[in-house]
């Protein structure tokens, strides 16, 4: 998808060539003498349209409108929230067939937000997953144009949402594979793909024996039941000197989980192919940091294995020996995400990080809990749980806070371990951070819990890419508040190289970028 920002008002718009225009109407709308506005006033006037969120006026072959399809789309009062909600009601029209070349026009000033949900709602409307599904019609959208009158001052909020839409879209790949398209191996190989396109990121890969050697035990043990070797996925993303403390980001990478001896039921269990949506938002932030190239230093880690219940599988009771040196009881052997994670953190201390941040499909408890609106938060460090909430609202990939209180730990407590992977049903969200909080030590840390946001089911069934935005929007504004105090007001990305392929921001109002699903190297 190309994706061109343009300086446009509704006159202009009105000459705008393609197959659709669709045209933001607000509440308050300037009162203009072109064609359009005129059109608009007359709808509005006799009841045929109003600017409430949502509400839609489609024509065709209007005179003086260059586009054969013209969509009025209200948007009320033009806040991130309308946009992305009457944004939702247009993806039939987005993807008709015929419809090649499209423009979406704003006849207000776009705030930097609105412009980043337009974008996003726009990317994944025309998403369409096609690995495993080559008879897919593909989408005939190839490019839009986005038209505000204060395009020139979106340069960097367009950049930045381009970059969120292309990290999003590489997430939603690999988590909507199917584990067979998507084991350890691939997901490794998809992490040196990342490597190999973009200079800026190193890629290190841990197999089975460089594991053991590591001491991760509890890692290991959850994938000792499948015949599909673990891969422990070490990505580097250099931006800034190498004395820079990075953050790490840790990514839950179970490609598949049956459950393990204490096995899930059969409804709904091809859901856990999405099981490493913490994995793939890892990678699909590294393809944003590629993309905008702050200056910022990151770690990516992905432990990723499967959970299957072979006759070497882990047994509930079993006692296994972490990489931090704790024994931990396996009580449930479906509580498995938590086990490869604490060997992940433990080895993440050797970074010095200036922060650690993991993302899993952890617990049922937080959907539960949370629904599929917000992500569940913990952090041991307030600072870093208030910038990522604020990312969060920032690039409307919301999260919520949940309590850490040390009293939740006691039913980790075990007679024959340190401690036990599982502390029963009640607050089991918040028992399952108080476990992954025993292997962080000092560290500034946060934990998300993304089970009820990282995919969704019926109709529209299929991963979401979320975190991503959250995670990147976190990122930049750790870059801005490190860079120094004269250049700490916007954080610009470095001049590109030849092998990258960047956001091309040609002139003051006019901006191009395409977008892809994953890139040709990484198909597998």
């Amino acid at each position: 998808m190309n994706f061109e920002l343009k300086t446009l008002d509704l006159a202009s718009a009105a000459l705008q060539s393609g197959d659709l225009l669709i045209v933001l109407v607000a509440d308050k709308q300037p009162k203009t003498s072109d064609a359009l506005s005129t059109l608009i006033a007359h709808a509005q006037k006799n009841g045929d349209f109003e600017a409430k969120t949502g509400k839609l006026l489609a024509m065709y072959a209007v005179p003086a409108i260059e586009a054969r399809h013209l969509l009025l789309l209200g948007v009320g009062d033009g806040s991130p929230q309308a946009v992305r909600q009457a944004l939702a009601a247009v993806s039939g029209p987005l993807t008709r067939e015929g419809i090649g070349r499209a423009a979406v026009v704003s006849a207000q000033p776009l705030a930097d937000a609105a412009l980043h949900a337009l974008v996003q709602c726009l990317a994944d409307s025309t998403y369409l997953y096609r690995t495993t599904k080559p008879s897919a019609k593909a989408v005939g959208l190839q490019s839009v144009v986005l038209g505000a009158p204060n395009a020139p001052a979106l340069g960097q909020a367009f950049e930045v949402a381009n970059a969120t839409a292309q990290g999003v879209a590489f997430a939603r790949e690999w988590a909507n594979r199917p584990a067979n398209y998507a084991t350890p191996k691939l997901l490794a190989e998809a992490a040196e793909s990342l490597a190999a396109d973009h200079k800026r990121i190193k890629c290190k890969i841990h197999k089975p024996e460089d594991v053991a050697k590591l001491g991760m035990g509890s890692f290991m043990a959850v994938a000792q039941g499948s015949k599909e070797p673990l891969r422990f996925i070490e990505l580097h993303y250099h931006g800034a000197s190498k004395d820079s403390q990075p953050v790490v980001l840790v990514g839950k990478g179970i490609t598949f989980d049956t459950g393990g001896i204490s096995i899930k039921p059969a409804g709904d269990m091809d859901e856990m192919k999405y099981d490493m949506g913490g994995a793939a938002s890892v990678l699909g932030t590294f393809r944003a940091l590629a993309e905008l190239k702050p200056e910022i230093n990151v770690v990516g880690l992905i432990p990723a294995c499967e959970n299957m219940p072979d006759g070497a599988a882990v047994k509930p009771g079993d006692v296994v020996t972490s990489m931090s040196g704790q024994t931990i009881e396996i009580l449930n052997t479906d509580a498995e995400g938590r086990l490869v994670l604490c060997d992940a953190l433990t080895y993440a201390e050797r970074f010095s990080p200036s922060a650690v941040v993991d993302i899993a499909t952890l617990t049922g408890a937080c959907v539960i809990a949370l629904g599929a609106q917000r992500s569940g938060l913990f952090s041991n460090n307030d600072a870093l749980a208030q910038a990522l909430q604020t990312a969060g609202d920032q690039a409307q990939d919301h999260c919520w806070r949940m309590p850490l209180d040390d009293e939740y730990a006691e039913g980790l407590k075990t007679n024959f371990a340190d401690v036990a992977n599982v502390g029963g049903r009640p607050a089991g969200a918040i028992t399952a951070a108080k476990f992954l909080q025993r292997f962080v030590g000092t560290m500034a840390w946060a934990h998300l819990d993304i089970a009820g946001t990282a995919w969704r089911g019926g109709a529209k069934k299929g991963a979401t890419g979320r975190p991503v935005g959250l995670l990147l929007q976190y990122l930049l504004s750790s870059a801005q508040s490190a860079a120094p105090a004269e250049q700490a007001k916007t954080v610009k990305p470095a001049k590109a190289s030849k092998t990258d392929k960047p956001v091309v921001l040609d002139k003051p109002g006019k901006a191009a970028v395409n977008i892809d699903g994953a890139d040709k190297a990484d198909a597998q």
